[in-house]
């Protein structure tokens, strides 16, 4: 398999590609191209293979084309079985799905006013009503989540699973944008920081020389 993935900095979409990849326990090659580049539009035909819809990421499996970061966990889950990404309970499966979606479709004012920087940290950020209530609704799924459902681990159900790689950006953004936080949340967004494969993620994100200057300011009001 082959997953084509944007900026490490910025592509909080090809984190959550990439996270699942890594959790389905398949061997992949990663295809790192730079979304931000004058060469974006050759990249897109980068050994003669088309990128549909022309995003990240993208998963190429033999002859399957897979794109969309949901869409390629799902058929990760079809492949490897999906209690490796889901709750093996009703109840806590069905708040994982409804919060994986609710993060896939939702959330526009802070993705809007806090993209993902990975290398940053803003200082004194002013930020929507708007944006404020997508933290407050998120803070707590969060709660609900690790008050019903985690008790076996530090994750949001327990064990790290499609709803940690759903909402690691969003840890990400959190510490970026200096977003204060309850307890409970400090401690998750701490395990997730520190979870193997984002710090893996973090140091290619350091190590790129990409630079997108959009996103080197405050986007926030």
């Amino acid at each position: 398999m082959k997953l084509i993935i944007g900026n490490k900095n910025y592509s909080s979409w090809s984190l959550r590609g990439w996270l699942a990849a890594k959790q389905s326990g398949l061997h992949f090659e990663e295809i790192l191209v730079n979304i931000g580049g004058e060469e974006w539009a050759s990249a897109k035909k980068d050994n003669g293979e088309i990128m549909p819809a022309g995003k990240v990421p993208i998963l190429w499996d033999e002859e399957t084309v897979v794109w969309d970061s949901l869409a390629i966990l799902e058929y990760l889950g079809d492949k490897v079985g999906r209690d490796r990404f889901w709750p093996k309970g009703d109840s806590a499966r069905g708040m994982a799905r409804a919060m994986v979606a609710e993060m896939h479709s939702s959330y526009l004012a802070l993705r809007r006013e806090c993209p993902m920087n990975m290398r940053k940290r803003f200082d004194g950020v002013e930020i929507t009503d708007e944006c404020k209530h997508d933290i407050v609704r998120i803070l707590q799924l969060w709660a609900e989540a690790r008050a019903r459902f985690g008790q076996g681990g530090p994750y949001l159900f327990g064990t790290f699973g499609a709803a940690d790689i759903f909402y690691a950006p969003v840890v990400s953004r959190f510490l970026t944008y200096g977003i204060g936080v309850p307890g409970f949340a400090e401690a998750y967004m701490q395990a997730m920081w520190e979870h193997e494969w984002m710090q893996q993620w973090l140091t290619g994100a350091e190590d790129e020389q990409w630079v997108l200057e959009q996103y080197e300011v405050s986007q926030s009001a």
